[in-house]
């Protein structure tokens, strides 16, 4: 076998297992349910809490 053929044999099977590779990962993100968007308002998710944690962080100055 000349090195041209076995340079394309393994060209092939690195091909194939990273064709494999991705398939799993897909099937997988896919498996974990309904993929849900990013809430566009922040809003929502700053409750009084978190100003109050916010504004209790000592400032140093510079």
């Amino acid at each position: 076998m000349d090195r041209s053929k076995l340079v394309a044999i393994i060209t092939g099977v690195i091909a194939l297992i990273i064709s494999i590779a991705y398939l799993l990962l897909v099937q997988f993100l896919d498996f974990r349910g309904e993929m849900v968007p990013a809430p566009l308002d922040m809003s929502a998710l700053l409750t009084p809490d978190c100003y109050l944690s916010f504004l209790s962080f000592p400032v140093r100055p510079l």
